[in-house]
């Protein structure tokens, strides 16, 4: 009687022949794997693009603390010889009515875009009705329409709103808000309906509707609080896209009534320019954004992941 044995086949190695090669962790932290000559040339090389990146926003900084008869192009590398704040306080003076009205714009526009995105998203994902298929292919139409292509059309019909008696509010920032919330559906919806589509599973629908809940109720009490990613990635890409537009800015509103993009096209016009209010007004209309980012950033890449896979 022969005994039988379960013999374990190391990893690389093959039955009755000689092993396979195979990967094995060094066990060295991610970006030390290599020669000493290729993590210096790898260091090197991203110490020199995050210098070429830095090099503009050390060129506003510097020349927003200098006076204006210190600004000249031989001078545009050197350190102000005096600090000056005059630019920041003239930038500040302009842009200051301009940028809380573009922050009332960004944050209306987020935070509307991301409601409205979210209910068409669920609709589409999880509420399978005739044509569903066809109407999500006609919201992502939205997505490939040059707005050059319809500024002419959208601002006569926008104007012809503005003079129907009752309507004349509607002008300024509401304009913008209306525009950007109906540019915006397409993308939001689109990130909603993958979100949903991949990270909701369905079963808890099922058990939602067998203990009562209706479509509003389920989606209020459900899917609301578990969509806090989606709604970080569309918040974020609508703030940014609605405060740096100048295009709808330029064609659907004033200088008495204009986000901070349009004020700052008219604070770097004429014919002598200030150039350190410029250079303040451009880091003052840019950190709005840059706070964003810096505060949400690391969850708008988790946002974009989550419900890539199941």
């Amino acid at each position: 009687m022969t005994a039988t044995t379960n013999e374990v086949v190391p990893a690389g190695a093959a039955m009755g022949g000689e092993p396979i090669p195979s990967r094995v962790s060094t066990g060295k932290a991610p970006g030390t794997e290599g020669t000493a000559v290729g993590r210096t040339v790898r260091y090197g090389l991203l110490v020199l693009f995050l210098v070429l990146i830095l090099l503009p926003l050390y060129v506003l900084i510097v020349t927003s603390l200098k006076r204006s008869a210190d600004v000249t192009a031989s001078q545009a590398w050197s350190l102000p010889t005096s600090l000056s704040f005059d630019g920041w306080k003239s930038a500040w003076d302009s842009l200051s009515p301009p940028l809380l009205r573009s922050l009332i714009l960004a944050t209306s526009v987020a935070v509307l875009s991301a409601m409205l995105g979210s209910v068409n998203g669920f609709i589409f994902s999880k509420w399978r009705f005739p044509g569903a298929t066809t109407v999500f292919t006609l919201f992502l139409f939205g997505m490939f329409i040059p707005y050059q292509a319809v500024m002419i059309p959208l601002q006569g019909m926008l104007l012809d709103v503005q003079g129907t008696p009752g309507f004349s509010w509607f002008d300024g920032i509401v304009k913008l808000i209306a525009v950007h919330l109906i540019f915006g559906i397409p993308i939001c919806t689109l990130i909603f309906r993958n979100y949903y589509a991949t990270a909701l599973p369905t079963e808890i629908l099922e058990a939602a509707k067998v203990d009562g809940a209706g479509l509003l109720r389920t989606f209020r009490s459900v899917v609301l609080p578990i969509s806090m990613p989606a709604f970080v990635v569309t918040m974020i890409w609508q703030f940014t896209s609605a405060w740096n537009d100048f295009l709808f800015a330029l064609f659907l509103t004033n200088r008495n009534n204009g986000p901070v993009t349009y004020a700052l096209n008219e604070l770097a016009g004429g014919q002598n320019p200030d150039y350190p209010s410029i250079m303040a007004g451009v880091l003052l209309a840019s950190l709005p954004t840059l706070l964003v980012y810096i505060v949400l950033g690391r969850y708008f890449i988790g946002g974009l992941m989550s419900g890539s896979v199941k």
